[in-house]
Protein backbone atom coordinates (compact mmCIF):
# COMPACT_ATOMS: atom_id res chain seq x y z
CA UNK A 1 0.00 0.00 0.00
CA UNK A 2 1.37 3.29 -1.03
CA UNK A 3 1.53 5.78 1.77
CA UNK A 4 0.38 9.24 1.02
CA UNK A 5 2.25 12.16 2.93
CA UNK A 6 -0.56 13.30 4.91
CA UNK A 7 -1.54 9.78 6.19
CA UNK A 8 2.80 9.60 7.18
CA UNK A 9 2.44 12.72 9.37
CA UNK A 10 -0.40 11.81 10.90
CA UNK A 11 1.47 8.17 12.39
CA UNK A 12 4.31 10.61 13.48
CA UNK A 13 2.18 13.05 15.37
CA UNK A 14 0.25 10.04 16.77
CA UNK A 15 3.65 8.26 17.98
CA UNK A 16 5.10 11.56 19.03
CA UNK A 17 2.20 12.18 21.38
CA UNK A 18 2.04 9.00 22.94
CA UNK A 19 6.39 9.03 23.46
CA UNK A 20 6.05 12.79 24.54
CA UNK A 21 3.16 12.07 27.89
CA UNK A 22 5.50 8.57 28.46
CA UNK A 23 8.16 10.53 29.20
CA UNK A 24 6.33 13.14 31.27
CA UNK A 25 4.84 10.54 33.27
CA UNK A 26 7.94 9.14 34.12
CA UNK A 27 9.30 12.60 35.10
CA UNK A 28 6.42 13.27 37.52
CA UNK A 29 5.92 9.51 39.09
CA UNK A 30 2.30 8.73 39.51
CA UNK A 31 1.13 12.57 40.12
CA UNK A 32 -0.19 12.87 36.46
CA UNK A 33 -4.04 13.66 37.14
CA UNK A 34 -3.24 17.24 36.50
CA UNK A 35 -1.17 17.39 33.75
CA UNK A 36 -1.99 19.07 30.34
CA UNK A 37 -1.34 17.90 27.42
CA UNK A 38 -1.12 20.76 24.32
CA UNK A 39 -0.78 19.78 20.69
CA UNK A 40 0.58 21.29 18.20
CA UNK A 41 1.09 20.84 14.28
CA UNK A 42 4.64 19.82 13.87
CA UNK A 43 6.60 21.43 10.68
CA UNK A 44 7.65 19.22 8.23
CA UNK A 45 11.56 20.28 8.77
CA UNK A 46 11.46 19.04 12.18
CA UNK A 47 12.96 15.58 13.07
CA UNK A 48 9.83 13.42 14.10
CA UNK A 49 10.14 12.75 18.09
CA UNK A 50 9.77 9.26 17.54
CA UNK A 51 13.04 9.15 15.81
CA UNK A 52 14.85 10.45 18.47
CA UNK A 53 13.22 8.73 22.28
CA UNK A 54 12.26 5.30 22.22
CA UNK A 55 9.92 3.49 24.73
CA UNK A 56 12.94 2.66 27.09
CA UNK A 57 13.77 6.05 28.11
CA UNK A 58 14.08 5.58 31.93
CA UNK A 59 13.76 9.43 32.80
CA UNK A 60 13.91 11.23 36.17
CA UNK A 61 11.68 10.52 38.93
CA UNK A 62 9.67 13.52 40.23
CA UNK A 63 10.90 14.86 43.46
CA UNK A 64 8.43 17.32 45.30
CA UNK A 65 10.19 19.96 47.46
CA UNK A 66 8.52 20.63 50.88
CA UNK A 67 8.01 24.40 51.58
CA UNK A 68 11.03 25.65 54.34
CA UNK A 69 10.70 28.64 56.69
CA UNK A 70 14.05 30.99 55.74
CA UNK A 71 15.32 34.15 57.76
CA UNK A 72 15.40 37.34 55.39
CA UNK A 73 18.74 38.36 55.97
CA UNK A 74 19.02 41.68 57.73
CA UNK A 75 20.92 44.59 56.20
CA UNK A 76 24.23 44.47 58.22
CA UNK A 77 24.66 41.00 57.43
CA UNK A 78 25.10 41.25 53.58
CA UNK A 79 28.20 40.62 51.80
CA UNK A 80 28.74 40.47 48.29
CA UNK A 81 26.16 42.01 45.16
CA UNK A 82 23.70 40.41 43.44
CA UNK A 83 23.00 40.58 39.61
CA UNK A 84 20.13 40.00 37.68
CA UNK A 85 20.88 39.63 34.04
CA UNK A 86 17.49 40.03 31.89
CA UNK A 87 19.32 38.93 28.65
CA UNK A 88 18.49 40.15 24.96
CA UNK A 89 17.29 37.10 22.99
CA UNK A 90 15.23 38.72 21.26
CA UNK A 91 11.16 37.77 21.16
CA UNK A 92 11.30 35.82 23.98
CA UNK A 93 12.62 35.58 27.75
CA UNK A 94 16.08 34.72 29.82
CA UNK A 95 16.98 35.79 33.33
CA UNK A 96 20.78 34.88 34.72
CA UNK A 97 21.10 35.81 38.41
CA UNK A 98 24.23 35.19 40.20
CA UNK A 99 24.34 35.08 43.85
CA UNK A 100 27.32 37.09 46.31
CA UNK A 101 28.91 34.25 46.21
CA UNK A 102 28.83 33.15 42.86
CA UNK A 103 26.05 30.66 42.83
CA UNK A 104 23.86 31.18 39.46
CA UNK A 105 20.09 30.53 38.64
CA UNK A 106 19.34 30.43 35.05
CA UNK A 107 15.10 31.17 34.46
CA UNK A 108 14.52 30.30 31.14
CA UNK A 109 17.11 30.58 27.65
CA UNK A 110 14.91 32.07 24.67
CA UNK A 111 13.79 30.21 21.57
CA UNK A 112 15.69 27.71 19.56
CA UNK A 113 17.58 29.99 17.39
CA UNK A 114 18.95 31.64 20.42
CA UNK A 115 21.14 28.59 21.56
CA UNK A 116 24.48 29.64 20.66
CA UNK A 117 23.85 33.55 21.82
CA UNK A 118 22.83 31.91 25.75
CA UNK A 119 25.80 29.89 25.34
CA UNK A 120 28.30 32.54 24.82
CA UNK A 121 26.58 34.66 26.89
CA UNK A 122 26.77 32.57 29.91
CA UNK A 123 30.35 31.81 29.52
CA UNK A 124 31.89 34.95 28.98
CA UNK A 125 30.08 35.53 32.47
CA UNK A 126 32.46 32.71 33.46
CA UNK A 127 29.93 30.56 34.10
CA UNK A 128 30.61 26.96 34.51
CA UNK A 129 27.82 25.43 37.06
CA UNK A 130 24.27 26.80 36.90
CA UNK A 131 22.77 25.97 40.19
CA UNK A 132 19.18 26.31 39.73
CA UNK A 133 17.62 26.10 36.28
CA UNK A 134 13.63 27.00 35.74
CA UNK A 135 12.03 26.32 32.68
CA UNK A 136 8.81 28.80 33.65
CA UNK A 137 6.46 26.93 30.86
CA UNK A 138 6.87 24.91 27.69
CA UNK A 139 6.94 27.66 25.07
CA UNK A 140 9.78 27.37 22.77
CA UNK A 141 10.59 31.12 23.49
CA UNK A 142 11.41 30.44 26.45
CA UNK A 143 12.73 26.82 27.10
CA UNK A 144 14.09 26.67 23.61
CA UNK A 145 17.97 27.26 24.53
CA UNK A 146 17.61 24.71 27.50
CA UNK A 147 18.83 21.61 26.37
CA UNK A 148 21.86 23.92 24.86
CA UNK A 149 22.76 25.13 28.13
CA UNK A 150 22.01 21.60 30.02
CA UNK A 151 24.57 20.29 27.31
CA UNK A 152 27.18 22.58 27.81
CA UNK A 153 27.34 23.10 31.69
CA UNK A 154 27.46 21.62 35.21
CA UNK A 155 23.68 21.66 36.30
CA UNK A 156 22.38 21.30 40.03
CA UNK A 157 18.60 21.52 40.28
CA UNK A 158 15.90 21.97 37.97
CA UNK A 159 12.54 23.38 38.09
CA UNK A 160 9.38 22.91 35.78
CA UNK A 161 5.41 23.08 35.99
CA UNK A 162 3.81 19.97 35.91
CA UNK A 163 2.21 20.97 31.80
CA UNK A 164 3.24 18.92 29.11
CA UNK A 165 3.59 20.15 25.31
CA UNK A 166 3.68 17.72 22.43
CA UNK A 167 6.61 19.81 20.58
CA UNK A 168 10.03 19.02 19.48
CA UNK A 169 11.15 21.84 21.56
CA UNK A 170 10.08 20.53 24.56
CA UNK A 171 11.47 16.71 23.53
CA UNK A 172 14.93 18.19 23.09
CA UNK A 173 14.32 19.04 26.69
CA UNK A 174 13.51 16.00 27.99
CA UNK A 175 16.40 14.46 26.29
CA UNK A 176 18.74 16.75 27.43
CA UNK A 177 17.94 16.07 30.99
CA UNK A 178 17.99 12.41 30.70
CA UNK A 179 21.19 12.25 28.89
CA UNK A 180 22.79 14.03 32.70
CA UNK A 181 20.43 11.70 34.65
CA UNK A 182 19.01 14.75 36.00
CA UNK A 183 16.09 14.79 37.89
CA UNK A 184 13.15 17.93 38.10
CA UNK A 185 11.33 18.93 40.66
CA UNK A 186 8.19 20.33 39.72
CA UNK A 187 7.34 24.41 39.79
CA UNK A 188 4.36 25.26 41.84
CA UNK A 189 3.60 28.04 44.22
CA UNK A 190 4.72 27.63 47.99
CA UNK A 191 8.23 26.26 47.89
CA UNK A 192 11.54 27.87 49.05
CA UNK A 193 14.38 27.37 46.76
CA UNK A 194 17.58 26.63 48.62
CA UNK A 195 20.14 29.17 46.58
CA UNK A 196 22.18 31.26 48.38
CA UNK A 197 22.14 31.52 52.37
CA UNK A 198 21.55 35.55 52.63
CA UNK A 199 18.94 35.18 49.48
CA UNK A 200 15.60 34.07 49.98
CA UNK A 201 14.01 32.81 46.58
CA UNK A 202 10.47 31.75 46.36
CA UNK A 203 7.97 30.22 44.03
CA UNK A 204 4.92 31.73 44.24
CA UNK A 205 2.95 30.27 41.31
CA UNK A 206 1.59 28.70 39.71
CA UNK A 207 -0.74 28.29 42.68
CA UNK A 208 -3.79 26.36 40.63
CA UNK A 209 -3.78 24.19 37.12
CA UNK A 210 -4.83 26.19 34.53
CA UNK A 211 -5.03 25.06 30.49
CA UNK A 212 -3.37 27.64 28.92
CA UNK A 213 0.42 27.19 29.28
CA UNK A 214 0.95 30.69 29.81
CA UNK A 215 -0.90 30.69 33.05
CA UNK A 216 1.00 27.71 34.51
CA UNK A 217 4.24 30.05 34.20
CA UNK A 218 6.92 29.32 37.61
CA UNK A 219 6.81 32.68 39.45
CA UNK A 220 10.22 33.94 40.72
CA UNK A 221 10.44 36.62 44.26
CA UNK A 222 13.74 37.41 44.99
CA UNK A 223 14.82 38.80 48.17
CA UNK A 224 18.46 40.09 48.90
CA UNK A 225 18.27 42.25 52.44
CA UNK A 226 15.83 45.19 51.31
CA UNK A 227 15.42 44.70 47.50
CA UNK A 228 13.80 42.38 45.71
CA UNK A 229 13.11 41.48 42.25
CA UNK A 230 9.54 39.66 41.02
CA UNK A 231 10.06 36.97 37.45
CA UNK A 232 7.35 36.45 35.92
CA UNK A 233 7.52 34.25 33.09
CA UNK A 234 4.23 34.57 30.74
CA UNK A 235 1.73 34.29 33.59
CA UNK A 236 -1.24 35.94 32.48
CA UNK A 237 -4.64 38.10 34.66
CA UNK A 238 -5.60 34.71 35.79
CA UNK A 239 -2.43 33.08 37.53
CA UNK A 240 -1.81 37.33 38.97
CA UNK A 241 -5.23 36.85 40.65
CA UNK A 242 -4.77 33.72 42.00
CA UNK A 243 -0.93 35.39 43.32
CA UNK A 244 -2.94 38.28 45.20
CA UNK A 245 -5.57 35.70 46.40
CA UNK A 246 -2.43 33.36 47.88
CA UNK A 247 -1.21 36.35 50.47
CA UNK A 248 2.53 35.56 48.69
CA UNK A 249 4.90 38.65 49.20
CA UNK A 250 4.57 40.55 45.68
CA UNK A 251 5.88 43.44 46.50
CA UNK A 252 9.18 44.12 44.29
CA UNK A 253 11.54 46.51 43.12
CA UNK A 254 11.98 45.41 39.62
CA UNK A 255 9.36 44.02 38.01
CA UNK A 256 9.88 41.46 34.74
CA UNK A 257 6.62 42.34 32.83
CA UNK A 258 4.73 39.38 32.09
CA UNK A 259 4.26 37.94 28.96
CA UNK A 260 6.28 40.81 27.36
CA UNK A 261 3.93 43.39 27.64
CA UNK A 262 1.29 41.99 26.17
CA UNK A 263 -2.22 43.34 27.60
CA UNK A 264 -3.73 39.97 28.84
CA UNK A 265 -0.79 40.13 31.95
CA UNK A 266 0.43 43.17 34.25
CA UNK A 267 -3.49 43.96 35.16
CA UNK A 268 -3.78 47.25 37.20
CA UNK A 269 -3.91 44.99 40.29
CA UNK A 270 -1.09 43.19 39.79
CA UNK A 271 0.82 46.32 39.92
CA UNK A 272 -1.02 47.59 42.93
CA UNK A 273 0.56 44.62 44.57
CA UNK A 274 3.77 44.81 43.57
CA UNK A 275 4.83 48.37 43.71
CA UNK A 276 8.01 47.98 41.18
CA UNK A 277 10.45 51.26 41.09
CA UNK A 278 11.36 49.39 37.39
CA UNK A 279 9.71 47.48 35.09
CA UNK A 280 11.48 45.04 32.22
CA UNK A 281 9.98 44.05 29.13
CA UNK A 282 11.93 41.08 27.45
CA UNK A 283 10.72 41.49 24.06
CA UNK A 284 11.70 41.42 20.16
CA UNK A 285 12.11 44.49 17.67
CA UNK A 286 8.88 44.71 15.18
CA UNK A 287 7.64 41.64 16.50
CA UNK A 288 4.71 40.16 15.39
CA UNK A 289 2.47 40.23 18.22
CA UNK A 290 2.74 44.17 18.46
CA UNK A 291 4.44 43.89 21.92
CA UNK A 292 4.88 46.01 24.15
CA UNK A 293 0.95 47.10 24.88
CA UNK A 294 -0.04 50.69 24.52
CA UNK A 295 -2.54 49.53 27.44
CA UNK A 296 0.96 48.16 29.29
CA UNK A 297 2.64 51.10 28.88
CA UNK A 298 -0.50 53.50 29.98
CA UNK A 299 -0.35 51.47 33.57
CA UNK A 300 3.58 51.34 33.99
CA UNK A 301 3.27 55.12 33.04
CA UNK A 302 0.67 56.12 35.06
CA UNK A 303 2.54 54.98 38.34
CA UNK A 304 6.04 56.27 37.09
CA UNK A 305 7.49 53.36 36.91
CA UNK A 306 11.07 53.39 35.10
CA UNK A 307 10.49 51.67 32.20
CA UNK A 308 13.67 49.15 30.53
CA UNK A 309 13.15 46.77 27.25
CA UNK A 310 15.63 44.27 25.51
CA UNK A 311 14.79 45.42 22.04
CA UNK A 312 15.93 49.53 22.80
CA UNK A 313 18.15 48.61 25.40
CA UNK A 314 20.25 45.04 24.72
CA UNK A 315 21.12 43.10 27.69
CA UNK A 316 19.75 44.68 31.13
CA UNK A 317 21.85 44.24 34.18
CA UNK A 318 20.84 44.87 37.63
CA UNK A 319 23.15 45.03 40.83
CA UNK A 320 21.98 45.26 44.10
CA UNK A 321 24.30 45.54 47.31
CA UNK A 322 20.80 44.73 49.36
CA UNK A 323 20.69 48.41 50.00
CA UNK A 324 20.86 49.80 47.02
CA UNK A 325 20.34 48.99 43.07
CA UNK A 326 22.21 49.92 40.18
CA UNK A 327 21.16 49.46 36.11
CA UNK A 328 23.66 48.70 33.49
CA UNK A 329 22.35 48.44 29.76
CA UNK A 330 24.58 47.00 26.82
CA UNK A 331 22.72 49.46 24.47
CA UNK A 332 23.23 52.38 26.71
CA UNK A 333 20.41 54.91 27.25
CA UNK A 334 18.79 55.73 29.92
CA UNK A 335 14.99 54.25 30.80
CA UNK A 336 12.39 53.72 28.01
CA UNK A 337 10.06 57.13 27.32
CA UNK A 338 8.32 55.85 24.03
CA UNK A 339 4.68 54.63 24.17
CA UNK A 340 3.55 51.37 22.31
CA UNK A 341 1.57 51.78 19.47
CA UNK A 342 -1.43 50.65 20.13
CA UNK A 343 -1.93 47.12 19.76
CA UNK A 344 -4.71 46.67 17.39
CA UNK A 345 -2.55 49.28 14.89
CA UNK A 346 0.80 47.31 15.78
CA UNK A 347 -0.52 43.85 14.68
CA UNK A 348 -3.05 45.17 11.95
CA UNK A 349 -3.21 43.11 9.21
CA UNK A 350 -4.76 44.19 5.36
CA UNK A 351 -8.40 43.71 5.42
CA UNK A 352 -8.82 44.92 1.52
CA UNK A 353 -10.48 41.32 0.80
CA UNK A 354 -12.69 39.66 3.61
CA UNK A 355 -11.85 36.56 4.58
CA UNK A 356 -14.64 34.34 4.60
CA UNK A 357 -13.97 31.87 7.97
CA UNK A 358 -13.00 28.47 7.58
CA UNK A 359 -14.88 26.55 10.27
CA UNK A 360 -12.53 22.83 9.97
CA UNK A 361 -9.91 24.54 12.23
CA UNK A 362 -10.21 24.36 15.55
CA UNK A 363 -7.73 25.46 18.33
CA UNK A 364 -8.66 24.77 22.17
CA UNK A 365 -6.88 27.58 23.70
CA UNK A 366 -4.07 29.77 22.66
CA UNK A 367 -1.55 27.62 23.43
CA UNK A 368 -2.30 25.74 20.81
CA UNK A 369 -2.19 28.29 18.16
CA UNK A 370 0.77 29.50 19.68
CA UNK A 371 2.66 26.22 19.36
CA UNK A 372 0.89 25.64 15.55
CA UNK A 373 3.21 29.27 14.82
CA UNK A 374 -0.68 30.88 14.02
CA UNK A 375 -0.73 33.67 16.63
CA UNK A 376 -1.91 36.38 16.46
CA UNK A 377 -5.31 35.16 14.79
CA UNK A 378 -7.74 37.86 13.23
CA UNK A 379 -11.20 37.52 12.83
CA UNK A 380 -11.22 35.85 9.84
CA UNK A 381 -8.66 33.51 9.91
CA UNK A 382 -9.14 29.96 10.45
CA UNK A 383 -9.09 29.12 13.79
CA UNK A 384 -10.25 32.11 15.06
CA UNK A 385 -13.05 32.33 17.67
CA UNK A 386 -14.52 34.66 20.12
CA UNK A 387 -13.39 32.27 22.57
CA UNK A 388 -9.77 33.05 21.82
CA UNK A 389 -10.49 36.53 21.35
CA UNK A 390 -11.21 37.49 25.14
CA UNK A 391 -10.98 41.46 24.80
CA UNK A 392 -13.30 41.43 22.04
CA UNK A 393 -10.86 43.56 20.08
CA UNK A 394 -11.18 41.15 16.91
CA UNK A 395 -7.45 39.79 17.31
CA UNK A 396 -6.81 36.90 19.22
CA UNK A 397 -3.82 35.08 21.22
CA UNK A 398 -1.14 38.50 20.26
Amino acid sequence: MKLTFAMIMSIVLLVGCTQTNSIVQQIHGNDNADVKQVAETKSTTQQSVSETTTSSINLIKSSEESTQSKQATSPEELKGNMAVHFIDVGQGASQLIVGPSGKTMLIDAGNNDKEELIVAYLKKQKVNKIDILIGTHPDADHIGGLDAVIDNFDIGKIYMPKVQSNTKTFEDVLLAIQRKGLKITTAKAGLTLEWESNVTVKMIAPVNQYDETNEMSAVIHLSYGSTSFLLTGDAEAGSEKDMISSNANLRADVLMVGHHGSKSSTTQAFLNAVQPTYAVIQVGIDNKYGHPTSEVFQRLNAKKIKIYRNDEQGNIIFTTNGKEITVKTSGGGSPSKSTAKPSEQAAAKPTEVPKKQEDNVVYKNCTAVREAGKAPLHKGDPGYSTKLDRDGDGIACE
